[in-house]
């Protein structure tokens, strides 16, 4: 037997609460599926002092958790559950869940969101978020005269590179190659800026760091040399990863249109997609710039469209 909603939100975080609130204060009854990071990125992230309305800055976790409530109130069922099979191929639209469970919806918002890639060491985990960032512009501010390190080659690192500039003592760009994927203007930008220093044939072999009342903090790298194997220790305050992002959108390919690097693609400057009755929203659909205020932006678009289009279908 299966449970039936206006609106089925799959993901969590910015968008898919903003969503929520929006879609539940509407009187849409309102189904959330968290998915498998309940609250999004956000709960890996410790301070968040960009998000307006929170001038002394708030955690990651306690602002999803401020979000999460302020959609229950208004009725937003939520639920730790993963989608793990959709069928919109007829109305209602079918969701199923780890859970066992099988939902139905008049419509559905996609907020499942998108992952940095990463290095896939074992100490990655242990200091994510305690000095290893996936995003320059959320947490570049923390690095006030400090020195950290830039991992990629591409257009994002070299931006990412010079934007840090504005904070840190110095960047040091590792790249496992010689050769570069960025455009020749923003790398001879990054080569062109005093702050930034290159260090390439190299990769990052293991974190290090240390452990005071019970906080984490990153101390430094073991870099290993891809030509040689040599391993040698660097001294660093952060590193931020920018060796791109993979969207959140394995069970949607086949049924929802994605572009080459698997973002959802919405129509114009809406929160529709290519199927009718389906709206996206937050960083599943954003590559661009993926920060919690924009994410919010886009869910209330999508819940505003979603709450259009089925009056427009009664």
């Amino acid at each position: 037997m299966s449970e039936h909603y206006n609106i089925i939100i799959l993901g969590s975080g910015p968008a898919g609460f903003t969503a929520g609130i929006y879609s539940s204060r509407a009187s849409r009854s309102t189904l959330i599926l968290e998915g498998p990071e309940p609250g999004g990125q956000l709960t890996t992230t410790t301070d968040v002092e960009n998000y307006p309305g929170f001038e002394n800055g708030i955690q990651g976790p306690e602002m999803m958790d401020i979000f999460r409530n302020q959609a229950k109130r208004f009725g937003a069922k939520s639920v730790y559950e993963v989608a793990t099979k959709v069928d919109f191929s007829q109305k209602p639209f079918r969701v199923w869940s780890d859970a066992k469970k099988e939902y139905t919806s008049d419509a559905i918002i996609i907020a499942t969101g998108a992952k940095a890639k990463l290095l896939d060491i074992p100490s990655e985990k242990e200091y994510w978020g305690f000095g290893i960032s996936g995003c320059a512009t959320c947490d570049g501010f923390f690095y006030k005269n400090k020195n950290v390190i830039v991992v990629g080659g591409g257009d994002t690192a070299m931006e990412d590179a010079i934007y840090l500039t504005h904070f840190a003592n110095k960047v040091s760009i590792v790249h496992r190659r010689q050769g570069f994927r960025a455009s020749k203007i923003m790398l001879d930008r990054a080569k062109s800026n005093p702050k930034i220093e290159f260090i390439l044939d190299s990769t990052i072999d293991e974190y290090l760091g240390k452990q005071e009342k019970n906080i984490k903090s990153l101390t430094g790298v073991k870099l290993r040399n891809t030509k040689t194997g040599e391993i040698s220790e660097m001294p660093i305050d952060g590193v931020f990863l920018a060796i791109g992002h993979s969207p959140n959108t394995e069970i949607f390919k086949g049924i929802i249109e994605l572009d080459e690097n698997g973002y959802i693609i919405t129509k114009g400057k809406s929160t529709y997609t290519n199927i009718e009755g389906v709206f996206a929203c937050g960083d599943v659909q954003d590559h661009v710039y993926r920060q919690a205020v924009t994410a919010a932006g886009t869910g209330c678009a999508a819940s505003i469209d979603a709450d259009r289009w089925l009056s427009e279908k009664a």
